[in-house]
């Protein structure tokens, strides 16, 4: 018999992952969500069947139900479901099952994970070595974000915000940073650091963890570890490092150090510092794993990126937009500092994401756009959560003026920005939208209007 599995929240980046994997070896695949997406879509063409809305009667026949971290206990999909003792997993522990007879390669961290976990994937599909794959972002080169390979590897993104990256026991782990990140869960720092330090001690003794140098936090954990680990980064106490970095708009280049020893001059098709950092650790995965140098130096020049990723969505001699997941005040920075001498006039749009982020980092949000000239803010995308009273974006517009009262700054709903935009954009101007809820809509929206415009 055929299993047949349920996935409650099915439209997610994660969620549609697992549902991907599990179509192309030819399980029955049922799921629900709240909304119709371009996910949802796709995954009724590959052969899922797809709910709008929650029902008990949706999971009938399923034998196994996997649900998202956003989905409540109070659910009546999963309520039901345990009513009838149909077993119930979460999907970190879905990729596990997944990952049975594979060597796992877990890319986890506050900032940066799909980019470095959709770099590494680039590489081992690069050297022939036919991983599966199970990222956060769509990869460009392959128009999906999960990929079932024949090979002995398996690339995963591992979501620290509710730690169920706990569940992983990965051969190789690539840790980008950590900050402070999701502490409506964690409840305060030093419980994120000991969970991180707890999932590092969940590598296999024969293993290796990559981790980042200039991260203190990092550094101290890895230094009480009893296994191999290396350390990568932009000083020379890395095991893994670059110097002689020279900046080309959205590229760049550098000296790549192992060991002390000069290894290469590599070329990424990425921009910004924070970027080099993330290539560095798939640099050192890829001379742990013994793939060849030229193959190495080839992906990194030749990655194709991720959706929403320093994404350019349009581009004239007059104007550029780009679009950017950043949305934690450190990826804020990251982005602005990575674009701000592409154009003469920077302009975000942000849309805050989560009433609980919102509320925690309220300070950094307004000290993180000192590299923009026009800011636009506009309303919290609430995701899973119930909206905080007291709690709404006028909060970091009121902030941004008050650390920085020399710069324009808005506050619009969605509905009245791209009007806007194109009464005051001007020619060399950059337009940026930030965010991890639904703000690329508005970089789409513009973008067809200044289509129009030629």
């Amino acid at each position: 018999m055929t299993p047949h599995y349920h996935l409650i929240g099915i439209g997610g980046i994660g969620m549609s992952a697992i549902a991907r994997l599990l179509l192309s070896q030819g399980i029955k695949v049922s799921g629900s969500d709240i909304k119709e997406t371009k996910l949802i879509i796709e995954l009724r063409n590959q052969g899922a069947q797809i709910y709008i809305g929650h029902h008990p009667a949706n999971i009938r026949r399923a034998n196994k139900i996997i649900y998202s971290s956003a989905i409540k206990e109070d659910n009546p999909e999963l309520q039901e479901a345990k009513r009838q003792n149909i077993p119930c997993i979460k999907r970190a522990q879905a990729l596990v099952e997944l990952m049975q007879e594979k060597s796992v390669i877990t890319v986890t961290g506050s900032h940066g994970k799909t980019t470095t976990a959709s770099l590494a994937a680039w590489l081992l599909l690069q050297a022939g070595l036919r991983p599966t794959i199970a990222v956060g972002g769509i990869l460009r080169n392959l128009d999906t974000n999960a990929y079932f390979g024949r090979g002995d590897f398996f690339v995963a993104e591992a979501d620290e915000s509710d730690g169920s990256f706990l569940y992983y026991q990965p051969k190789y782990s690539i840790i980008t940073n950590i900050d402070y990140e999701h502490l409506d869960y964690y409840k305060d720092f030093e419980s994120e650091l000991n969970t991180f330090r707890e999932f590092i001690q969940r590598t296999k003794d024969d293993g290796c963890v990559f981790g980042c140098s200039d991260d203190i936090n990092i550094k101290n954990i890895l230094s009480e570890y009893k296994n191999e680990y290396l350390l990568f980064g932009l000083n020379r106490s890395a095991d893994v490092y670059a110097e002689n970095i020279r900046m080309d708009g959205l590229n760049s280049e550098f000296d790549c150090f192992f060991k002390d020893k000069f290894i290469a001059r590599f070329h990424l098709a990425l921009g910004g510092r924070h970027n080099i950092s993330n290539a560095l650790s798939v640099i050192g995965l890829g001379l742990k794993l013994g793939i060849d140098l030229k193959i190495i130096k080839m992906t990194l020049a030749t990655y194709p990126g991720s959706q929403r990723r320093l994404e350019i969505k349009f581009n004239n001699e007059n104007v550029l937009i780009l679009d950017d997941y950043a949305h934690h005040p450190t990826e804020i920075k990251a982005t602005l500092e990575t674009i701000r001498n592409l154009k003469k006039r920077v302009m975000v749009v942000f849309q805050p994401h989560r009433f609980t982020r919102t509320k925690l980092l309220l300070d950094d949000f307004g000290r993180c756009f000192n590299l923009a000239d026009y800011i636009i803010i506009t309303d919290i995308y609430a995701a899973n959560e119930t909206p905080l009273p007291d709690v709404n974006a006028r909060l970091i517009y009121d902030k941004i003026r008050t650390y920085t009262p020399q710069k324009i700054v808005r506050f619009l709903p969605k509905e009245e920005i791209v009007k806007h935009i194109l009464e005051n954009i001007k020619t060399d101007d950059l337009v940026v939208t930030l965010g991890a809820g639904d703000v690329s809509r508005i970089s789409n929206e513009l973008v067809e209007r200044l289509k129009n415009q030629d």
